[in-house]
């Protein structure tokens, strides 16, 4: 395949149904109409919090498509994504991974307890290095994770970090909407390998 060949964008949502203002929505939504491929992990149905569905559902969007690949990532939708990677190769040209949840400690109510992810499989999360380039990008008030855990997946993953400051898990309850770096940081990745850089860095 020529290295030539524009990546397909595949947007990996978190444990959602699908939401319209979500920003990972309009991203897509935007990306097709400026004539990229696109395609989204579609939700599921009775299985959500079981990890292997969800890598399967994962696998089973990638399976099709040829060529290189780009994946958006977005909360519980990065660990699925780590996931997938240690199981599986593709061709992919990079990975944004927006706000990973630190399921390593005890996420607030409402949320899954640890013992519950555990029993679906999503620990322990792995820790090596991802076989691609990717960008962490990591609120500093996100209730999921803690801006100094979430600096260590990035390190682990040997993923750039992009500190967003104050954006909460980057959802529409945190007002986003729209998130227009998304684009910017996509467009690094498809123009080369990303750079690992120390934790605190704000880029």
């Amino acid at each position: 395949m020529s290295s030539t060949t524009e990546p397909t964008v595949v947007i990996v949502p978190g444990l959602r149904d699908h939401v319209a203002d979500h920003w990972q929505t309009r991203l897509a939504e935007r990306l097709a109409e400026a004539g990229r491929t696109v395609r989204t992990v579609p939700p599921l149905e009775g299985e959500r919090l079981a990890l292997d569905a969800q890598v399967g559902s994962l696998a089973a969007t990638l399976a099709p498509l040829d060529g290189p690949l780009l994946l958006v990532a977005h909360s519980a939708g990065v660990i699925t994504t780590v996931h997938w990677a240690a199981r599986h190769r593709a061709d992919v040209r990079g990975a944004l991974l927006a706000t990973p949840p630190d399921f390593g400690t005890p996420l607030p109510e409402g949320y899954p307890t640890r013992v519950e992810l555990a029993r679906n499989g999503w620990t322990p999360v792995p820790r090596g290095p991802l076989p691609f380039p990717s960008i962490v990008a990591a609120g500093a008030d996100d209730p999921l994770g803690a801006p100094d855990r979430v600096a260590a997946l990035a390190r682990d993953w040997g993923s750039r970090l992009v500190e967003l400051g104050a954006v909460g898990h980057l959802n529409p309850a945190s007002g986003y909407g729209e998130w227009p770096l998304a684009e910017e940081l996509l467009a690094q990745l498809e123009s080369g390998p990303a750079r690992t850089v120390p934790a605190g860095e704000r880029v």
